[in-house]
């Protein structure tokens, strides 16, 4: 049995046998989640056949939650000797371990990370800031960025609205459903990153599937369906006030970052999408290097490959469409390629 192995099996039965206040004294490991499938109206089934998802009958697999904590979607440890441990009670009985002293006490995880399926086109849709997220949605705001998995040829992405467009234009091409005039778009391609701050218009377009981060909010203004009705035979609603609101009309067109390579230890690094909530970079690894920090947790992708993360004498892999949380208290941990491979990082600036 590996050492790892041995490790969570010993604590598993220590923790059987001192059941309550003992779970506490579990020494935090790398997490994984079991992810939270949703299904909606444009998904498919290629969670499942691109990254391996675990899918259960139906066609709609839109979105794969694999760090959740919202509202009634909040993420369970997968394994381990906290298995079954939700990532809210992590935060209430050990968020020092878990967040960092760079974050503080906090009452909820700030961060949503997924994998998206758009067998069919998005929406077009607007997420409000802050602000106005708690003013119109009772939420958080939501900036998000995307790391393109998969593209079929000639998928696009809507990403802002053209130069110039003004508020009273953007409300007439409401009111007759000629938005996609408006839009920017352009070609999606694998290894994309595109930052979509709050009060951007945008869209994805069928044949892409791609992990997103972002703030921990569900807030989302839909503006056009493209004609589409939902399983009930009527359109969906839309929230026009709300998103002629939330645009930020001064933003203009996003197109994907254009990140320079680094050389590291073991490889290189992708310094991508970086705000007051997130930082991402990308590692491509042919070697040891390491990551994270005492002062706050860090979040992986595995986006190619397969990665072992080292804690110490344990190792965890982390294979392709997989995520991990790697709570403060490890510090810094290793990640070795078998190989080579591709691993995602965020954390909180």
């Amino acid at each position: 049995m590996p050492t790892q192995a041995k490790t969570l099996a010993a604590l598993a039965r220590h923790d059987e046998n001192h059941q309550g206040p003992s779970m506490r004294d579990v020494p935090l490991y790398p997490l994984r989640f079991d992810p939270i499938l949703k299904q909606l109206i444009w998904g498919g089934r290629r969670l499942e056949t691109i990254l391996r998802k675990p899918l259960g009958a139906g066609t709609r697999y839109a979105e794969s939650w694999e760090i959740a904590d919202h509202r009634d979607d909040v993420s369970q440890v997968a394994e381990g000797p906290l298995k079954g441990v939700s990532l809210r009670d992590l935060i209430q009985t050990r968020g020092n371990e878990l967040l960092g002293q760079h974050l503080g006490p906090a009452s909820q995880f700030p961060l949503l990370v997924k994998y998206i399926d758009a067998h069919q086109v998005l929406s077009v849709q607007v997420h409000p800031d802050d602000a106005k997220g708690k003013l119109l949605a009772n939420d958080n705001g939501k900036t998000e960025a995307w790391v393109i998995i998969h593209a079929e040829p000639g998928s696009l992405i809507y990403a802002g609205l053209n130069p110039g467009v003004t508020r009273p234009e953007f409300a007439e091409a409401l009111k007759t459903g000629q938005v996609e005039p408006l839009l920017h778009r352009f070609e999606a391609k694998p290894g994309d990153c595109i930052m979509i701050p709050a009060g951007t218009v945008h869209a994805i377009g069928a044949g892409v599937v791609l992990a997103e981060i972002q703030q921990m909010s569900d807030a989302t203004f839909r503006v056009y369906d493209w004609g589409r009705v939902g399983t009930d035979g009527r359109p969906r609603p839309l929230h026009l006030a709300e998103a002629l609101e939330s645009t930020n009309y001064a933003a203009g067109p996003v197109d994907p970052l254009n990140p320079t390579a680094i050389p590291i230890a073991g490889g290189t690094r992708e310094p991508l999408a970086r705000c007051p909530y997130f930082a991402l970079e990308r590692l491509r690894l042919n070697g040891p290097t390491t990551v994270g920090s005492h002062d706050r947790f860090t979040i992986l992708l595995g986006l190619a490959g397969d990665t072992e993360i080292r804690t110490g004498e344990t190792a965890d892999l982390l294979g392709f469409g997989q995520t991990r949380l790697l709570p403060s208290s490890l510090g810094e941990c290793q990640l070795v390629p078998r190989g080579e491979s591709v691993v995602l990082t965020c954390v909180v600036p």
